[in-house]
């Protein structure tokens, strides 16, 4: 079994407050990890997609005065919006008896909705953290297993596959899933072929600006409704949405969000790459790596840090701006080569945002700088930083 960065992060938190919600996607490995921290506890675990488990929650107050001194595990509990409001009291109760942490654990793969619904009933109760897929300090930072982990994707079933072609299938079955099963159940009135074809586009589009209209003219719908349905698939966290930077620069901006498809795996089974070698071939290498690296940095990124991309209307860009929890400003490129090569401008377009830090991200293994302030580093030693 592999041990998940994030184990130590979620125990911190039922310590600390009355409920935590650990948000993910799909078959990301959250109720694998819920169930073995539960083990050093006296838990229950409900999922709530069962009739015989969903059945419990008939009486919810009932049931949860029986579980009093329990920690209770609720998975995919987006899917009961109605139990928030029962929670709140209960927890309220337990808090004017003296228990004020370590009372609900929440799994949920909609976070959107979730937010909304645990916010209104729950603030000031509950806290949220991120649960990507497997990452590099998880798997390993050996080469070979770095470029596995790149062409499956982070999802442990896919990633632990006896072969690239067990983990495409796997991969596919997925997202067949997803599109088929999974929307139609959170009420979501989206065409599954139309859908599919829309994700298929955007990792074409793989950290490019998406014009809607464009998009929307191949499928045959309006602009809106493009953004509708990116916006839907953000929601099940299957596409990031990176937002650009806007502060504090005197310069006309592109202020179009970039959009990424979150796991390398789905992204190259959209695009029939099912191997290594195809990957290396193809034109979206670049834009692949790029895509892999950033979600190996938000899995490890400290609580508050809030990322964007910064591009002038000129054409000066960075890939990737961080604003760290404490105002720091990290500014990183990311390449694939082993020998990357920077326009003569990066250090000066990274003083456009503020930048402390200044950083590329390579195919390589080693550190070194490159200039007195910007420094060459693989995406091991990058997410060691992030973990200091």
């Amino acid at each position: 079994m592999i041990f998940r960065w994030i184990t130590s992060e979620i125990k911190k938190k039922i310590e600390q407050v009355p409920a935590v919600t650990l948000l993910g996607a799909r078959q990301v490995g959250k109720t694998t990890l819920a169930k073995t921290i539960a083990k050093g506890m006296d838990s229950i675990y409900l999922d709530l997609e069962a009739p015989e488990d969903l059945f419990k929650l008939s009486d919810p107050a009932a049931f949860l005065n029986a579980h009093n001194d329990k920690l209770v595990i609720l998975d995919e509990i987006q899917r009961v919006p109605d139990l928030f409001p029962v929670l709140r009291g209960f927890i309220d109760k337990n808090r004017e008896q003296g228990r004020k942490s370590g009372q609900f654990l929440f799994l949920g793969s909609a976070s959107m909705d979730l937010m909304r619904q645990s916010s209104e009933s729950l603030a000031g109760r509950i806290t949220y953290l991120y649960m990507s897929g497997l990452n590099i300090i998880e798997t390993g930072s050996e080469s070979k297993t770095i470029h596995k982990l790149w062409v499956r994707g982070g999802f442990p079933e896919s990633y632990l596959a006896v072969d690239d072609t067990t983990a495409m299938d796997w991969l596919e079955d997925l997202i067949r899933t997803y599109l088929e099963r999974d929307l139609p159940q959170l009420g979501f009135r989206v065409p599954a072929t139309r859908m599919r074809r829309l994700w298929t586009m955007l990792a074409h589009l793989q950290g490019e600006p998406v014009n809607y209209s464009k998009l929307g003219a191949n499928l045959e719908i309006d602009g809106k409704t493009v953004s509708h349905y990116i916006d839907i698939l953000s929601d099940l966290l299957l596409v990031r949405r990176l937002e650009p930077w806007h502060a504090n620069v005197k310069k006309r901006l592109i202020k179009t969000p970039r959009y990424y498809v979150r796991d390398s795996g789905i992204l190259h089974r959209l695009l029939g790459i099912n191997h290594y070698d195809a990957l290396l071939s193809n034109p979206i290498l670049g834009k692949s790596w790029e895509g892999f690296v950033m979600e190996n940095i938000h899995s490890v990124l400290p609580l508050r840090a809030e990322t964007y991309f910064y591009r002038t209307a000129a054409g000066a860009e960075i890939d990737m701006v961080i604003r760290m929890p404490s105002s720091e400003i990290w500014a990183v490129e990311i390449k694939y080569g082993s020998a990357p090569k920077l326009g003569r401008h990066y250090s000066a377009i990274c003083d456009d945002v503020g930048a402390t830090r200044k950083y590329v991200i390579y195919g390589g293994n080693d550190e070194f700088p490159v200039s007195s302030d910007v420094t060459i580093i693989s995406l091991p030693r990058f997410m060691k930083k992030l973990e200091s």
